[in-house]
């Protein structure tokens, strides 16, 4: 790939694979894309830290996906639940439907939107003279097999966020206006990033987010310069840069799409089940949230690594992203560190711990 190739194609995203220094949120964000059901990461740290450079970058990386062509909704063509309603009426008469390859999509949310802009709208007018369901898209639309990505969550309208929780847990978004009703598919990654210093968001809506990464401002200083060095490199000649980690964005890519593969066929023991709850019980946990995310994230995991039977050592790596943002019951407090939820474990797991 040349210099010119890439200025009159699409604008070069930095590597995925070339960031270092952020392991969790890049462990965060691979587990979400392998299973959107564990229910989005929300990413909290410091200014300057690669948060929203990371989250394009996984989106650039991930593989091109199938799409109905000329469909607004990135409609799946065999899968249903990935379909809108009237892709799925032509499916079942068996009309042949146009398919393209396409980009997985990243969304971005803007603070400012408005509820129309994020669920679509539909046009009450053209409904009632002509009696047509004409139905404007809205982000939640766009963002279908994609990524919904939240910049500085904490400071969005807490009836936005809600409404961003629930389509990403149920995976369809339904627009009533009149008593006229449309729905179609909303399945996306959601990804929420911000500074706990401008706020926290209420532990009510913390507690919807599947996974919760922490991300610290880097301390080596071989390290910083490490990073400085590739920002610099990739800013002077991003065809370079890319050319390099070419090999290892492959590799990812097909990492990914194997974890994907074999997730059906991943298997989390009764034990490890038992011993998972016993954590959520013992950590006070409200509600059995933490218990379905951890069992996903475990298996997501283990096919991350490339194995069919969850141990626990997958259950260690994402214990405490899935449940240290959910011990939070009084607004004030801060999100704990993962330290508490690190000791419960090591004593509920201690006989199964080598």
């Amino acid at each position: 790939m040349t210099s010119e190739t890439l200025s009159t194609s699409e604008r070069p995203v930095f590597p995925f694979t070339a960031i270092v220094g952020q392991e969790e949120m890049k462990l965060a964000l691979a587990l979400n894309v392998i299973d959107p059901k564990i229910g989005g990461v929300i990413i909290m740290g410091d200014r300057g830290t690669g948060k929203s450079t990371t989250i394009r970058a996984i989106t650039d990386i991930l593989p091109m996906m199938d799409v109905v062509e000329n469909d607004p909704f990135n409609s799946h063509p065999t899968d249903y639940d990935l379909m809108s309603e009237d892709i799925r009426k032509s499916v079942e008469a068996g009309e042949s439907v146009q398919t393209t390859k396409k980009k997985v999509s990243m969304i971005d949310l803007p603070l400012g939107a408005t509820e129309d802009r994020v669920c679509g709208t539909i046009d009450i007018e053209k409904a009632l003279t002509e009696g047509v369901k004409a139905f404007e898209p809205g982000l939640l639309a766009k963002a279908n097999r994609g990524i919904l990505y939240v910049d500085e969550v904490n400071l969005l309208d807490d009836h936005l966020v809600d409404i961003l929780l629930d389509s990403a847990a149920s995976g369809w978004n339904t627009v009533e206006r009149e008593g006229i009703s449309i729905r179609h598919p909303a399945r996306f990654v959601l990804v929420g990033s911000g500074n706990p210093e401008e706020g926290e968001l209420r532990p009510q809506l913390l507690d919807r987010f599947g996974m919760h990464s922490e991300i610290r401002t880097v301390r080596d200083p071989e390290l910083r310069v490490q990073i400085v060095e590739q920002r610099s490199a990739f800013d002077k000649d991003p065809a370079s840069c890319l050319a390099e980690h070419q090999d290892t964005q492959q590799e990812f890519r097909n990492r990914i799409v194997k974890a994907q593969s074999l997730l059906g066929e991943t298997n989390l023991s009764y034990e490890l089940r038992v011993k998972i709850s016993q954590v959520c019980g013992e950590l006070d946990v409200d509600g059995l949230r933490g218990d379905i995310v951890t069992n996903r994230a475990a298996r997501a995991y283990a096919a991350y690594m490339g194995e069919t039977e969850v141990t626990v050592e997958h259950v260690a790596a994402i214990v405490k992203m899935c449940l240290r943002h959910r011990l939070r019951k009084d607004p004030l407090e801060s999100i704990d560190s993962g330290d508490k939820v690190q000791t419960v474990f090591e004593e509920i797991f201690s006989d199964l711990l080598s």
